[in-house]
């Protein structure tokens, strides 16, 4: 029997409890789970991808997850065709992430159409959380707590004197 590998991508800058649960969630449906890094040029994020990545490594072990941690480039298609997976997972939560989700899983589908998109929604606790929220919260001083797993809000405090 062949294994289903699923690619969940994301900046991850940085990873929130949201992450974190679609990432437990995504474990239990598929045989293995890559947690893919974007890099990318363009935009200018608050970690690293080392650091994201090292960040993500250190919270899903904690967190008894056995998922694989990666970066990629370019075409999301290409790298899930490179890791021979059959599945790309997005986190949807809210009408306007699905309208923009919708329009990459066609293209991605066009591309591709041995690689299949899946939609899942966070916990409700987490269902307006975004990576940009955080990051404004904490740079105004708002407090994270519960939104981030401790070793975010440990990182943030280290990069952002609030």
């Amino acid at each position: 029997m062949r294994k289903t590998v699923a690619i969940y991508p994301g900046s991850f800058d940085p990873m929130t409890n949201g992450h974190l649960d679609i990432i437990q969630r995504g474990a239990k449906l598929f045989d293995e789970v890559i947690v893919a890094v974007l890099v990318n040029s363009e935009k200018a994020p608050l970690f690293t991808a080392e650091e994201r990545v090292e960040m993500m490594r250190t919270i899903l072990k904690e967190n008894g997850l056995t998922v694989r941690v990666d970066t990629f480039g370019g075409l999301l298609v290409t790298y899930a065709q490179k890791q021979k997976a059959q599945v790309i997972v997005r986190g949807i939560r809210a009408v306007s992430d699905y309208e923009y989700e919708l329009q990459m899983a066609l293209m991605n589908r066009r591309l591709e159409p041995r690689i299949e998109t899946v939609f899942m929604m966070p916990s409700e606790a987490y269902s307006y959380l975004s990576s940009r929220l955080v990051r404004e919260v904490f740079k105004l001083g708002g407090s994270v707590e519960g939104l981030v797993p401790p070793l975010v809000e440990t990182l943030l405090r280290s990069k952002i004197k609030a």
